[in-house]
């Protein structure tokens, strides 16, 4: 029997903290600001890093990177884009996203 392929990879998981006060207190805005957030931010840094987006459920992501760098640059990265783009809107409007990164071995079939 062939033997798997393994592969070391870093999974970072994100959601937006403070979701479903955001969407208790405007659910159409929350969703345009999200999907705004994703197209115009978060999308091309998953692109930039060489990420791969995994999984999506509401308001949370499951990216693989190659590399741990890769993962802690697009954390930061999108951090410091999400930040810039808060400064207009009320800071009971803003987005921020909560992350976990995780180094782990995928066994490619």
């Amino acid at each position: 029997m062939a033997r798997p392929e393994r592969k070391l990879v870093a999974v970072l998981a994100a959601d937006v903290a403070g979701y479903s006060r955001l969407m208790g207190a405007d659910e159409a805005g929350t969703l345009f600001h999200l999907k705004a957030l994703r197209a115009e931010v978060i999308d091309p840094k998953i692109a930039q890093f060489r990420g791969r987006l995994v999984s999506t459920a509401g308001d949370s992501l499951l990216i693989e990177f190659a590399s741990a760098v890769d993962a802690l640059q697009f954390a930061v990265e999108t951090q410091e884009r999400i930040t810039v783009r808060n400064t207009d809107l009320p800071s009971e409007q803003r987005m921020a996203l909560a992350l976990v990164h995780g180094s782990f071995l995928r066994i490619c079939r």
